[in-house]
């Protein structure tokens, strides 16, 4: 028996026990002393998992997350690429070959941290709305895309399902006291400061991106993705021009093409064209290649 995947980028397995989570993109598995993270090819928008999926996606994602955590240097859940094949007996690995993460169980933090060096997104929204962005007061006449004074601390409540919801850093806070919010926060600008460098220097702007962090040994890791065109909003630097939306490596392709049908956003989504999956394809593929000058393995 063995792995499949389906045209949404689900990975269809026979002989394995359900996993201890399925999220929009990622199973995850329980091996006792460490976890499995499988990354498929599953795309989601809106809140919805798409009926197609993009082709290779899983792969670029667990390869662009190995690349930071080897970059970075802040503790995280790595241990390794391989599938562990004891216990799991009658497996074909190939469709899984570079998809898994063996990572160290964590007690997840139950907070996005999420980091913004530009004014994008539901940032945007709600500073057109209010002057400011989860009660971070900013300047006023700020444009769309704007580059912010400094990067900005702005968490979220982690949905299993739906969306997530921006949240004050007093609110974070008041659920996981001042110590470790202080943490996060800390450790949150340090490592979006240090990626947001390498990858100006490729010429990409991170514009933002949200970490998830566990606790391992009263040692705070990052686990999850991390810095992937999934988590993050990635502009081409030579094509920045604030005041509207940006040339991306990201998703926002797969979000912008949605917009522009007739889909309702409550009833299920349309497949998207081959020529849209092509594209969002060479995107992801286009900022690992930039971000890490190398390709991965087909």
């Amino acid at each position: 028996m063995a792995f499949q995947i389906d045209a949404a980028g689900a990975l269809l397995q026979t002989n394995l026990p359900l996993p201890k989570r399925s999220g929009k993109v990622r199973d995850v598995y329980d091996l006792g002393e460490q976890l499995l993270i499988v990354s498929t090819d599953r795309i989601s928008a809106f809140d919805w998992i798409l009926p197609t999926g993009i082709p290779g996606k899983g792969q670029l994602l667990t390869a662009m997350s190995q690349f930071w955590f080897g970059q970075l240097g802040f503790p995280n859940h790595w241990i390794s690429g391989e599938l562990p094949l004891e216990g799991l007996e009658g497996i074909d690995p190939a469709p899984l070959e570079g998809r898994c993460m063996v990572v160290r169980k964590a007690s997840v933090v139950p907070f996005e941290c999420v980091v913004r060096g530009y004014l994008e997104g539901s940032g945007w929204r709600e500073y057109q709305q209010t002057g400011a962005v989860c009660g971070i007061a900013l300047p006023a006449g700020l444009q769309q895309c704007d580059r912010l004074p400094e990067p900005i601390f702005t968490p979220a409540t982690k949905a299993e399902e739906g969306h997530d919801e921006n949240v004050s850093y007093a609110a974070m806070a008041a659920v996981i006291g001042e110590e470790l919010a202080h943490q996060l926060k800390a450790a949150t600008l340090q490592i979006y400061s240090q990626a947001a460098q390498h990858a100006a220097q490729r010429g990409i702007l991170i514009a933002d991106t949200k970490f998830e962090f566990g606790i391992v040994d009263d040692q705070l890791i990052l686990v999850d993705e991390v810095l992937t065109p999934d988590s993050s909003r990635f502009w081409a630097a030579d094509h920045y021009a604030p005041g509207h939306s940006q040339a991306s490596f990201d998703k926002q392709f797969v979000r912008e093409w949605l917009s522009e049908t007739d889909w309702d956003r409550n009833s299920p989504p349309p497949p998207l064209p081959p020529d849209i999956v092509a594209r969002t394809r060479e995107k992801y593929q286009e900022a690992y290649n930039c971000l890490t000058d190398s390709t991965p393995a087909a």
